[in-house]
C-alpha cells in the first residue's frame, strides 16, 4: 500500500529535502508551503499523514490543525523551530499527534511517520478475525477498526489519543502514571515528557466526557497520574 504525505512547510530547501527523503521511501508526497494551500490540499488530496510546520504564512500550523480536526483524525507531526514548552503543548492541544524540533534528522521522521502509520494501518477487520471491543459506560471502543463511539456517534480521536485511551480501558481501576504512558506509547518516538502526557488527556476528556471539566471516566488522581473510573454508566 502507497501512503501519501502531504508536507507543509514554508522554506521551500527543507520542504523539498523532506519530500524527496519521503519518495525515496516509496510515499506518495504532496507539498504545501503555506496554510491556505495547505489546507485546500489536504481536502483535495485526503493524504494519511500530514507533516506540518508550526510558524507559516497566510494561517499556522495551529490554525491548520483545528481546520483538520473539524472534519479529520488523519496523524499530524507538527514541526517546530521553537524548544520553548508552551510552543510544543499548543501545537499537541490543537490536535497535532507529536511535534519535531528543528534541526532533526531525516531517519528520525521517517521513523516517527512508520509508527504512525503502522498503528492507524490497522483498520478494518479480515475475513473470520474476531471483533475486539472494549467498553465503559457509554464508550465502545473496536480496537480492530480503531474506531470510539459514545452513544452510538463515532468520536474523532487522534492515533496517539486513540492509543492512550485503549490503555486505559484495558485496565479499568488501575492507577497510570504520566510515565507509563510515555512508555505506552514511546514507538511514536516522542521527545516526551509529562506535561505531553496532561494535554493529550485534556483532549481525550474533550471527546468522551459530557462535562471535561468534571470527568467521570478519566479521573485525575493527584500526585500520580490518571485512573479509568469503574462501573460508570
Amino acid at each position: 500500500m502507497t501512503y501519501t504525505i502531504l508536507v507543509v512547510e514554508d522554506e521551500r530547501k527543507l520542504n523539498t529535502m523532506i519530500a524527496d527523503y519521503l519518495k525515496a521511501l516509496e510515499y506518495e508526497v504532496v507539498s504545501a508551503y503555506n496554510g491556505i494551500d495547505a489546507v485546500k490540499l489536504f481536502r483535495e488530496h485526503g493524504p494519511d499523514l500530514v507533516v506540518l510546520d508550526l510558524m507559516l504564512p497566510g494561517i499556522d500550523g495551529i490554525d491548520v490543525t483545528r481546520k483538520i480536526r473539524e472534519s479529520s483524525s488523519t496523524p499530524i507531526i507538527m514541526l517546530t523551530a521553537r524548544a520553548e514548552e508552551t510552543d510544543k503543548l499548543m501545537g499537541l492541544d490543537s490536535g497535532a499527534d507529536d511535534y519535531m524540533t528543528k534541526p532533526f534528522s531525516m531517519k528520525e521522521l521517517a521513523a516517527r511517520i512508520r509508527a504512525v502509520l503502522r498503528r492507524t494501518a490497522s483498520q478494518g477487520r479480515a475475513p473470520g478475525q474476531e471483533e475486539q471491543v472494549l467498553s465503559l459506560g457509554l464508550i465502545i471502543m473496536d480496537v480492530l477498526k480503531r474506531s470510539v463511539k459514545k452513544r452510538g456517534e463515532e468520536l474523532k480521536l487522534t492515533s496517539v489519543q486513540f492509543d492512550i485511551l485503549k490503555y486505559f480501558l484495558e485496565r479499568p481501576g488501575r492507577v497510570i502514571t504520566r510515565g507509563d504512558i510515555l512508555e505506552e506509547i514511546q514507538e511514536y518516538g516522542f521527545e516526551g515528557y509529562e506535561r505531553t502526557v496532561d494535554v493529550h488527556i485534556k483532549n481525550i476528556r474533550k471527546n468522551i466526557e459530557d462535562n471535561p471539566g468534571k470527568p467521570e471516566f478519566i479521573l485525575t488522581v493527584w500526585g500520580v497520574g490518571y485512573k479509568l473510573a469503574e462501573g460508570v454508566e
